[in-house]
């Protein structure tokens, strides 16, 4: 397993080992022990699976405070740009983003801390993604940051004629409207 640092602390892209030959491949596509001695520990509690077609973004979306979660991100099929935004008053990075492809080709994983806004856009004809959290999802303290914020930049590599929203993902506050919803940088909640 080989762990890429981003230009954001915390945020890390893993690559797995793969093992191919004429019959297809294998991974270890999650291990506790090597999480914890390659990234930090983490203890995942829910494993999420959404499937989504061409054109489809997802976000930009959190949980607020004690229910915050870090996520581990991949694709078992297709093609997806996943997206963190740094959302933690008082960072250094605040309001910057990293943005990654993964697919079931590169097999790469993305690991999110607390305190930062998720989201993805659908690159290929369908998409399947796999993500543990290490907290249980509250749909009371759900927070959502505007997928198309240009204070934030993102290039969700798509035309935005084929981008598909849900109604709720059409009506999110910008990062400046959401200022209250927000993190503080050295809350005890992104320790963990």
């Amino acid at each position: 397993m080989r762990v890429i640092s981003t230009d954001i602390e915390g945020v890390v892209i893993i690559e797995p080992d793969v093992f191919g030959d004429a019959r297809g491949y294998f991974m270890e596509s999650w291990s506790q022990l090597r999480f914890n001695e390659s990234v930090r520990e983490v203890e995942f509690v829910q494993d999420n699976q959404s499937k989504s077609c061409y054109g489809v973004v997802r976000g930009l979306h959190f949980q607020r405070g004690e229910y915050s979660q870090s996520k581990l991100v991949r694709v078992a099929q297709g093609r997806v740009l996943d997206v963190a935004v740094d959302i933690r008053r008082g960072s250094p990075t605040f309001g910057r983003h990293i943005a990654v492809e993964l697919s079931d080709e590169n097999h790469r994983q993305l690991f999110i801390p607390r305190g930062f806004a998720h989201g993805f856009s659908v690159l290929s004809s369908e998409a399947v993604l796999q993500y543990k959290c290490d907290n249980y999802y509250s749909p009371e303290n759900e927070g959502a940051i505007a997928w198309n914020d240009p204070t934030i930049g993102i290039d969700w590599q798509l035309p935005v004629e084929d981008i598909i929203l849900s109604v709720k993902d059409m009506h999110h506050p910008t990062l400046a409207e959401a200022e209250e919803a927000l993190f503080d940088y050295n809350t005890d909640y992104y320790v963990k």
